[in-house]
């Protein structure tokens, strides 16, 4: 049975930050919580976003997230909501932002732990309506502005999946010139996510033949078309951030069908924070091992996959997307990035529960995990 589910109300063009006011009004939403980081602040981004607000609006700004967020700061930062008599939340920034977010929508509204309501616990039936949400994105990577779910990282030290339509926030605003300037490393490393969030979605088994359409169109405007290396290069090419950040969205989109292996291994180098990895860079390369591993479990997907990165049909994919991120700029392997074997025990069983194997193409079991530590970490 093929269950086709498409996502919320987004605003998307350059400058569209600029309705957030108007947004916030319609909605109902009069004392917002904005979850942001501290860059933004100092960058007077918060600032700017703040000017378009109504005179009456009562805003309340939490900067506190952390770059993998954490159950700790969802519990601060719902802290503030309940203080400051929030009606509402607005994320402002990364997917961490927008993650931390989400969460604090469910928590504020909510009386379990967090952990209660995780995938991993079947905990989306729990799930009911959260506080209004509404997300703007300054990077083009996660897509999380229009996705269902949020990782946090637990008190356990899990780094575990929210999922629930709930979660979807009820406005998106997009707008590609909060991305102008964002530093190349950051640049490439965010785009790679979006990447691997359409190139994950094609590949997963799920029956959803739209959304793999979107993801193939994805593939190409940040690969075939070059915006993704264009972005990177030229930090204030305005149609190269436009691209991608539409790339980024479809993303989302396109993984409404599931993602796979390379997010779980991901997702459990992601819980070590004394680490502190960067989700969309080990995305990067971590993939490469894992469209080798998938390749002989997905019928005629690579010939697809390969006509949308614009290569020809009997290329590598593996050994192109290994190309792609030296030529941006990003670690080869996980080594590069601090980690080492004695980690791969930990990682491998973190992996194997992790929502996301499920919808890998290839059944992939704890022994094999720790084999692709071994091979990704070069």
């Amino acid at each position: 049975m093929a269950i086709l589910s498409f996502m919320n109300h987004t605003i998307f063009d350059q400058g569209a930050s600029s309705k957030i006011g108007k947004v916030l009004t319609q909605i109902g939403i009069s004392r917002p919580l904005l979850c942001t980081d501290k860059g933004l602040v100092e960058l007077g981004m918060v600032d700017a976003l703040a000017s378009n607000l109504d005179s009456k609006v009562v805003l309340t700004v939490f900067d506190g997230t952390p770059e993998n967020p954490t159950e700790l700061a969802v519990e601060e930062a719902a802290s503030m909501y309940t203080e400051a008599a929030c009606d509402g939340v607005v994320a402002f920034g990364g997917g961490s932002s927008m993650d931390l977010a989400k969460a604090v929508a469910l928590a504020v509204t909510h009386e379990e732990d967090l952990i209660n309501y995780t995938a991993g616990q079947k905990g989306a039936a729990k799930i009911g309506q959260v506080a209004p949400l509404v997300a703007v994105p300054t990077t083009s990577g996660t897509g999380s502005e229009i996705s269902t779910g949020a990782v946090i990282i637990m008190k356990n030290g899990d780094k575990l999946i929210l999922a629930s339509r709930e979660l979807i926030p009820r406005v998106a605003i997009c707008d590609p010139s909060l991305t102008l300037g964002l530093p190349p490393l950051l640049t490439a490393a965010t785009g790679m996510d979006a990447m691997t969030h359409c190139i994950e979605a094609l590949l997963s088994p799920q029956i959803n033949p739209p959304a793999e359409a979107v993801g193939c169109d994805g593939i190409v405007r940040g690969i075939r078309d070059g915006h993704l290396e264009q972005a990177v290069l030229d930090g204030s090419n305005e149609e190269a951030r436009w691209q991608m950040m539409m790339a980024a969205t479809e993303g989302a989109m396109a993984f409404s069908k599931g993602l796979g292996a390379v997010h779980s291994m991901s997702h459990a180098c992601g819980a070590d924070q004394s680490l502190r990895l960067h989700h969309g860079t080990l995305n990067a390369v971590i993939l490469p091992t894992i469209l080798d591993f998938n390749r002989e479990h997905v019928g005629d997907k690579y010939q697809r996959l390969n006509t949308a990165l614009g290569i020809a049909q009997n290329d590598d994919s593996a050994d192109f997307i290994r190309s792609l991120n030296n030529r941006i700029g990003l670690p080869a392997n996980l080594s590069e990035m601090g980690v080492n074997t004695d980690s791969i025990p930990s990682l491998a069983d973190h992996a194997v529960k992790d929502i996301c194997t499920y919808t890998n193409p290839r059944a992939c079991s704890l022994e094999e995990y720790e084999k692709l530590f071994q091979i990704a970490l070069g």
